[in-house]
């Protein structure tokens, strides 16, 4: 006899080939960060077309509130119980990154990815849409039980995780227990991440004619190389090791110049760094100052000037971390272990929507639903593990 069947539960199960179809209907429409009103719109099309009452959707206004702008805030989808229970509340990630701009889905037997080489397919994270998305559409059309359940899709997550640092809480209905899709596999559960900071560093030189005076001028290129040879030398870039506390550092982008005849007067670069400890994000932080404010002493023109530095830097998202026997955590175990899937408990090194929820005092686990090789051109969806997710959530949901 199946467990399911001795405990009294319904078996788990979803429609594949429905699942199969939604989600590739949910990879076709783009969604980079700020710019989710289509796949916001393309979910309540999805959900109201297997029963969903229209009134039960609403956008809040967290793009509004966002630095970056955006086309739409978060999307709230709200059912009462049909069973006494405390709200759960399921939650994914709408955006995607630039590299998914221009995908076109194809499935190959168990994968799917884009018929372009040069783009990702957006299973990151349109893998956690479709799980909350089919869950929901085998409860709305099979007239499943289920306790009072938040559906809540963010925006701009990959930029910050703004959406769900803005969200209007209010509006969630205090679930007091609340499920991410966000990732590979669904039994590698993440039950805490890392805490980000980000950076701006604005380098400012001597402009010169490069070809008839290049000494009159202060290179902002050369204020950054010595910064940064600087950096990686004392072991401030890249992964971080400081009295056995850990932590990384990046710069993403650089800008700057004006033209090959002119030494570089400006360059703009914005960078992160990433550590479970606020005190060494705080550390690295400092050693990136003090990197490029010695390297603008360093260099002085033919007249005598030097160049300057104006150096910000700005906590994303903090680092959490859950009991490993909370609330959540345990319902997690106890759906997988349902299915007859074995959990792995874990923390992450990138930073979730679980972050900035966590800041509102909500506590959430992670898990996944068959993204594979995010970020890069030949990501992937395993449907099989998609399928489970789906699986997952459609337990988690129930709450039988």
């Amino acid at each position: 006899m199946k467990k399911a069947e001795r405990t009294g539960r319904q078996p788990i199960r979803v429609d594949e080939k429905r699942a199969t179809k939604t989600v590739m209907e949910l990879l076709a429409v783009p969604g980079v960060s700020c710019e989710e009103r289509d796949i916001g719109n393309k979910i309540v099309e999805i959900l109201t077309r297997h029963g969903l009452p229209k009134r039960a959707a609403s956008f809040d206004n967290a793009h509004k509130k966002s630095p970056a702008g955006g086309n739409v805030g978060n999307l709230i989808v709200k059912l009462p119980g049909t069973i006494n229970g405390p709200r759960r509340m399921l939650l994914a990630h709408m955006d995607t990154v630039p590299i998914c701009r221009g995908a076109r889905p194809v499935r190959r037997g168990n994968v799917i990815r884009s018929a372009r080489k040069d783009t990702g397919v957006g299973a990151d994270n349109r893998s956690g849409v479709g799980a909350i998305v089919v869950a929901a559409i085998e409860i709305l059309t099979r007239k499943l039980p289920h306790p009072p359940l938040t559906l809540l899709f963010t925006v701009q997550e990959e930029i910050g995780l703004v959406g769900a640092r803005y969200v209007d809480v209010r509006r969630l209905g205090s679930p007091k227990l609340a499920f991410n899709f966000d990732g590979g596999a669904p039994q590698y559960v993440e039950i805490g991440a890392t805490g980000g900071c980000h950076m701006e560093i604005d380098v400012r030189g001597i402009p010169a004619h490069a070809g008839g005076h290049p000494d009159r001028g202060v290179s902002a290129a050369m204020i950054a190389a010595l910064a940064m040879a600087d950096l990686r030398q004392n072991g401030w870039f890249g992964l971080i090791a400081k009295n056995g506390i850990r932590g990384t550092s990046n710069i993403g982008t650089i800008h700057g110049g004006q033209a090959t005849n002119v030494v570089m007067d400006r360059l703009h670069l914005t960078g992160e760094c990433r550590s479970y400890s606020a005190a060494l994000r705080r550390r690295i932080a400092t050693a990136y100052r003090k990197a490029f404010e010695k390297a603008a002493r360093k260099l002085v023109s033919a007249d005598g000037e030097r160049g300057s530095v104006v150096f910000e830097c700005t906590t994303k998202y903090e680092a959490f971390k859950l009991p490993k026997r909370s609330a959540c955590v345990n319902e997690v175990v106890r759906v997988l272990h349902d299915l007859g899937i074995r959990p792995s408990l874990d923390c992450s090194n990138g930073g979730l929507d679980a972050n900035s929820l966590a800041q509102h005092g909500i506590q959430v686990a992670t898990l996944g639903a068959g993204s594979l090789d995010a970020h890069t051109a030949n990501e992937k969806l395993l449907l099989d593990q998609f399928i489970g997710g789906c699986r997952v959530a459609l337990g988690l949901a129930m709450g039988l």
